[in-house]
């Protein structure tokens, strides 16, 4: 087994759920042996002002060869492969402490864009070849799942060891969007078809690729594939 290890992260709640499958994913993989590599699995705050200590301090702490992050993206429906992260917050709704920033630097003094270097092309074909739909992605958005990417990246820049960095988004999980409908029922304040975040997946189908994007990174990290 590789000494270095590969770190996930999961967003704890925020907006008001119960329940972040981000989080759960990464508490499912914890301390679980990934291709050749042990996963050090972190919960992170939804606090952008946390943010760039917390990414620093977890690759000196930690020291990993890998770090794939996740995130809830409500709405979508398969494994988003983030390609890119911006400079900039600008939130529809505050973190967990109450900041709701606009049009705000995440780091100054930094590139506009930092760009992904985990190896996507290899990790979306091989998540389609397990039958999960997945797809790569040109924005993380403007919220914490993009703030965590690029901080991520920005200080790996700085890490003595190289450190291949990216962003997964997931769906809602089946159980989230039935307790929606149950909801929606019963206040009856909204029709099911003026929704547009309904879509969802099983907690295991997520687990599974996301295991699928280790193992490729693994691969790709140790040489054994070119991308």
């Amino acid at each position: 087994m590789d000494d270095r290890p590969v770190l996930v992260t999961g967003f704890e709640p925020y907006g008001g759920r119960g329940r972040n499958p981000a989080h759960e994913v990464m508490q499912a993989l914890h301390d679980r042996v990934i291709g050749g590599r042990r996963v050090a699995g972190v919960g992170l705050p939804v606090s952008l002002g946390r943010m760039p200590a917390i990414a620093t301090a977890l690759l000196n702490d930690i020291n990993p060869a890998i770090v794939i992050s996740l995130g809830l993206w409500p709405g979508e429906s398969l494994i988003r492969l983030e390609r890119i992260a911006v400079n900039i917050a600008d939130f529809e709704i505050a973190d967990n402490e109450g900041v709701l920033a606009v049009d705000q630097e995440i780091r100054s003094s930094e590139p506009a864009a930092l760009l992904s270097t985990l190896p996507l092309r290899a990790m979306e074909r091989a998540i389609l070849d397990a039958g999960i739909p997945a797809r790569l992605s040109a924005t993380a958005g403007t919220y914490l799942c993009n703030a965590c990417l690029y901080n991520f990246l920005a200080a790996a820049r700085q890490h003595p060891d190289p450190v291949e960095c990216g962003f997964i988004h997931v769906p809602y999980m089946q159980e989230q969007v039935a307790e929606l409908l149950v909801t929606m029922r019963e206040q009856a304040s909204l029709e099911v078809h003026q929704r547009r975040d309904l879509a969802s997946m099983s907690l295991s189908d997520i687990v599974r690729a996301v295991e699928i994007a280790i193992e490729a990174s693994c691969h790709a990290v140790s040489g054994a594939v070119t991308v």
